[in-house]
């Protein structure tokens, strides 16, 4: 273990923060940069062997630095007072995948009863969201919704549902980012 440089890890992330902003017109460059040295002391150890490489050090900062501007971003989706689906809004369309638009059409207004609608017009709007979003997303994310949400088969252990809950998560955060371009 040597003793790190930080004027040196600075100038990185300063590279590094300058282009994320750039990128990612909702931060600053001085908030990323911030972000990112804060993190890399609260790593100092892990950093303490790797600094001197400057590809571990610059996706180091890369990677730190993304994971900041895309929870600002969420941040900002959530605070913006516009409509944004929710993970049950999601998890209710996918399961309508096992449908045709035909079979769901023809069952709009079919299920309901005193309480609520089962199927109803913005169930098939977040369906068709849903749709597009996906395409987006990894295809290990796809299997994962496939799997539990759209087939309806259970999870066989505890990280397995955890990765369906992220994949739910990961599809919500496309559908209102995609939601978003639209009426943007």
């Amino acid at each position: 273990m040597t003793e790190v440089d930080w004027e040196y890890v600075g100038g990185v992330a300063d590279s590094v923060a300058s282009s994320i902003a750039r990128t990612w017109f909702i931060v600053e460059k001085d908030d990323v940069k911030q972000h990112i040295l804060l993190n890399a002391y609260e790593r100092r150890t892990t950093l303490e062997e790797h600094w001197e490489d400057s590809a571990f050090l610059y996706g180091f900062c890369r990677k730190i630095g993304n994971q900041y501007a895309s929870a600002e971003r969420d941040k900002r989706d959530l605070e913006d007072g516009q409509f944004f689906y929710t993970p049950k809004e999601a998890r209710a369309a996918l399961e309508t995948f096992v449908y045709s638009d035909e079979e769901l059409g023809a069952l709009l207004g079919q299920r309901d009863d005193l309480l609520r609608a089962r199927v109803t017009d913005s169930l098939m709007s977040a369906r068709m969201d849903a749709s597009l979003a996906m395409n987006r997303l990894p295809k290990d994310t796809q299997a994962a919704l496939m799997k539990r949400y759209v087939f309806g088969l259970p999870a066989a252990d505890d990280s397995e549902r955890k990765a369906a809950n992220r994949a739910v998560d990961a599809l919500v955060r496309q559908m209102n980012r995609d939601l978003r371009k639209v009426t943007a």
